[in-house]
């Protein structure tokens, strides 16, 4: 078939599926499966390309909303399961975990697979890790899937995959399900003793900073208690100690990456014994780093807030303004920041905002009381 003609009508076939009923993503990833069957295929040109097109595509967005559908099933009948027996003295998680990063697989789709695969998260769970809807994330995971069906795995994917899957992973845990952030911390300790590069141990003092605070995270009624407010008697300062001796050892190696980076200024912040005596400064020259190692929007996000913290509230502001207003948290961010400046109407208003689009209920009860607290005054 001509491949190049069938692509050029991509975008008009989309419209179609769109029109009924599928969402875009759905209908885009359903079109590229529909050109890859084309491409594959020793048929005939046929007499209406776009017709064809039309409804293979909408086939194959079919084919994956039933598969979703059971997906799902299969999903809520896993978490009813009871809980497993002991487990083998054997412990062969790290391997899969590098196996599931397989040479074949885009980064993004080898941390997908792994973390459904071998993490235990849900679909749901990782498309909210990645930001994405979560028919697009079944999707990409079902191709990871059909990618490596009868491939080999003789070559082990790379330690970056493997680290970005454990962070996710951790944080996925850090959020609510302490097993998640334990078993992270376990198979990253694995990790260092296997492989010697200051990012893995970057990524260990990350999580054991981060895992230190995790009681001092909520009160006893489950409300979120931001790091500013929380209990500093409460950390637990052997991991502390732990985490800030290996990014030292890390650092000293003078190969900077971006989990040692993070973990840096995890650890100013554990070193300040109140909130009032964060070197806020530092933490700016941290997150400088971490935008030159990675440009990620998220770390700008929170680079604007130390901004503020350093050098004031408009400082702030005027980092945010350069954002996409969709960033996850950026509602939330300024309203924080209009605070600080004193203008408490728009943060009153923009912290009811940021509750509306919270994607967690402890998150949306946090943000309503800010509303609240400031409409009240």
């Amino acid at each position: 078939m001509n491949a190049e003609l069938l692509r050029s009508l991509t975008p008009s076939v989309i419209g179609v599926l769109v029109r009924r009923g599928a969402d875009f993503a759905a209908a885009e990833d359903a079109v590229q499966d529909a050109l890859v069957e084309a491409v594959r295929s020793d048929a005939a040109e046929p007499r209406d390309p776009k017709g064809w097109l039309v409804t293979v595509a909408w086939r194959k967005f079919l084919d994956a909303a039933r598969a979703d559908t059971a997906r799902r099933r299969r999903e809520d009948l896993a978490d009813q399961e009871p809980p497993p027996g002991p487990a083998a003295a054997s412990d062969d998680t790290l391997r899969l975990y590098f196996l599931c990063a397989h040479p074949s697989l885009t980064p993004s789709s080898a941390v997908a697979l792994t973390l459904r695969a071998v993490g235990g998260l849900t679909t749901r769970q990782i498309a909210d890790a990645y930001l994405v809807p979560e028919a697009t994330m079944a999707q990409r995971i079902s191709r990871a899937k059909r990618t490596v069906s009868g491939v080999r795995f003789d070559q082990p994917g790379d330690v970056a995959t493997v680290l970005r899957t454990l962070y996710l992973v951790f944080n996925e845990g850090y959020s609510g399900d302490v097993d998640l952030a334990a078993e992270a911390i376990r198979l990253t300790r694995q990790l260092v003793t296997v492989i010697d590069h200051p990012e893995v141990a970057g990524l260990l003092a990350l999580m054991l900073l981060h895992h230190a605070r995790r009681v001092s995270r909520t009160g006893p009624d489950g409300r979120l208690i931001p790091l500013a407010e929380q209990d500093r008697r409460r950390w637990d300062t052997s991991l502390i100690a732990e985490g800030v001796t290996v990014l030292q050892a890390a650092l000293a190696r003078d190969r900077l990456g971006e989990f040692q980076a993070q973990a840096a200024i995890a650890a100013l912040h554990a070193d300040a014994q109140t909130a009032a005596e964060t070197d806020w400064v530092q933490i700016l020259e941290w997150y400088d780093e971490l935008v030159r190692l990675t440009g990620s929007p998220v770390v700008r996000l929170n680079r604007a807030v130390a901004l503020g913290e350093a050098d004031g509230p408009r400082a702030g502001l005027a980092a945010l303004a350069a954002l996409d207003e969709s960033l996850p948290r950026h509602t939330a961010v300024a309203a924080y920041l209009h605070e600080r400046a004193g203008d408490l109407d728009t943060a009153a208003r923009l912290y009811a905002e940021a509750a509306r689009k919270a994607t967690t209920v402890p998150e949306r009860d946090h943000l309503t009381r800010q509303a609240a607290r400031l409409n009240s005054r």
